[in-house]
């Protein structure tokens, strides 16, 4: 154990934003769903419900979102420490797009959440890029970046080889329709909507008891008893399930710490995207932006818990690599996040007992599988179907290949009927779009439909499909924007050509 002095570890997004405080538990209660932790997958999963229209309580027994949330770096990306290509060869190409595409659900869900109740969180789609390691490092993972960029390219995402990353200078892959937000601020949000619809907020009320006839908790001598629970505490307590079965499960779990630090730089010295590096560990890194300066987030030096022989060795050595990539940088927080692994590398989400949920395993994802556990949890307490239930099954053994026809089976999983918007735009402009051709184009940040005709006139349209809102695509064979959901096919200049739809696509202000 090192006996140098201890730095601050006071993170930066505890540091930049307060959230209220709320009441211990003091009487006892009856509601629908208990959530024990009030961390990011516990105000997700209470947010939902209550929309829902279900009453909900969050115990949690320090300070909501102050624990493993407010220790984040906040990359939010489907982007996951597993390689696609790893992900293919273990599970098989169906599940190891079911993998990326639920984090990018997630994303979705944490978008429209912030859209719908006007959270300011500072929440943006940015560019993720994965790298080769700019210095020399002992172990680098085998990456061929050229395979990882065709591969997601195949499964339907916006992924491109790039020879020279920004920043970093070295190659790698760009994924597009990745983001980055304020964490705290997003959660602040979160519980104003929860209190809002009625929802009970507990903290410094650790639940120390659980009960299964009837099922219920117990909290500072109180209890609430519910209909389910989920347990959102990052490290999964045992709950109502058998003590031997939950040690079994433990052996699947391997927790590691790792390190951060941040500074403070000019605004736009570094470019606002999310990089991660193929070292091992990996190294990480986004920024903040700011009114009058942004701050560099700069992770990883990641070790087992409990096993670092010095502890503040890991913080000098990200600084060091952090003042080289930007001298200019005024360091100003250091702190330590705890990171779950599982065995196969994928989350345990969802039911692990009758009426009691779990999340936990999240690896370098947390606020993506955070909120998707809250998302398949939800859908298992309210009765509705999840595309990814199985796949983050706590009770498998072995994804097996090929065991279910994903999209089909799934086609109607609200998700899919937006999936394509965030897959990426074929382009940002219209001067690559040729004579009778149609694109789909981002243009100022918002998709459209963009035809030429033959003259050169160039039309645009909206590319949602007036019938159940799916985005439609160019049938360069036909010349037609045709809709992949429900067969709905529509002329170059917007008209229906083909039902179901009967409307026409909404034209779009060039």
């Amino acid at each position: 154990m090192s006996t140098a002095a201890s730095v601050d570890t006071l993170s930066y997004w505890i540091d930049s934003e307060s959230l209220p405080r709320f009441p211990k538990l003091a009487r006892d209660e009856r509601v629908d769903v208990v959530i024990v932790g009030g961390g990011i997958t516990g105000l997700t999963a209470a947010y939902l419900l209550t929309r829902a229209g279900r009453t909900v309580a969050v115990l949690e027994r320090d300070r909501c979102a102050r624990i493993d949330t407010g220790h984040t770096t906040a990359h939010v990306t489907m982007v996951t420490d597993m390689r696609l290509s790893e992900l293919v060869k273990s599970f098989g190409r169906e599940h190891a797009q079911a993998v990326w595409d639920a984090g990018l659900a997630a994303i979705a869900q944490i978008d429209e959440i912030g859209r719908r109740e006007n959270i300011e969180c500072g929440f943006a789609w940015v560019p993720n890029y994965l790298h080769a390691p700019r210095a020399e490092a002992s172990k680098v993972d085998d990456v061929d970046f050229h395979e990882e960029a065709s591969l997601a390219a195949d499964l339907g995402f916006d992924a491109t080889f790039v020879p020279e990353v920004p920043f970093m200078g070295t190659p790698g892959v760009r994924y597009d329709g990745q983001a980055r937000f304020h964490p705290r601020m997003y959660l602040a949000g979160l519980v104003r909507a929860i209190q809002a619809a009625g929802g009970r907020i507990y903290e410094h009320s650790e639940v120390r008891e659980f009960c299964d006839e009837p099922l219920s908790v117990k909290a500072n001598d109180h209890t609430i008893t519910c209909g389910d629970v989920l347990i959102a505490t990052h490290a999964p307590l045992t709950g109502t399930t058998n003590v031997a079965l939950a040690m079994l499960f433990q052996t699947k779990l391997a927790l590691y710490s790792s390190y951060v630090v941040a500074g403070q730089v000019p605004s736009g010295r570094v470019p606002d995207a999310l990089f991660s590096d193929t070292a091992d560990p990996y190294h990480y890194l986004r920024v903040n932006p700011g009114h009058n300066h942004d701050v560099v987030i700069f992770g990883g030096e990641d070790y087992k818990t409990g096993q670092a022989t010095d502890t503040n060795a890991g913080y000098s050595r990200l600084e060091r690599e952090l003042k080289e990539l930007v001298p200019e940088l005024k360091v100003t927080h250091h702190w330590s996040g705890q990171v779950i692994e599982t065995h196969d590398g994928l989350p345990y989400l969802g039911r692990n007992k009758e009426h009691q949920y779990i999340a936990t395993g999240f690896a370098g994802n947390g606020m993506t599988f955070g909120t998707l556990g809250a998302m398949i949890a939800v859908d298992g307490i309210v009765g509705q179907s999840n595309p990814w239930e199985e796949l983050f099954d706590t009770g498998r053994t072995k994804v097996r290949h090929g065991v279910w026809n994903y999209i089909t089976e799934n086609k109607d999983y609200p998700y899919y009927l937006i999936r394509d918007r965030f897959a990426g735009a074929e382009g940002r402009t219209l001067r690559s779009l040729k004579r009778g051709e149609g694109k789909i184009l981002e243009l100022n940040g918002t998709r459209v439909a963009a035809y030429r005709d033959d003259t050169g006139k160039t039309l645009l349209h909206s590319p949602t499909c007036t019938h159940l809102g799916c985005e439609v695509a160019w049938n360069y064979a036909e010349r037609t924007w045709d809709c992949p959901c429900h067969g709905s096919r529509f002329k170059p200049t917007g008209e229906v050509l083909a039902g179901p739809a009967e409307s026409p696509l909404s034209e779009v202000e060039p």
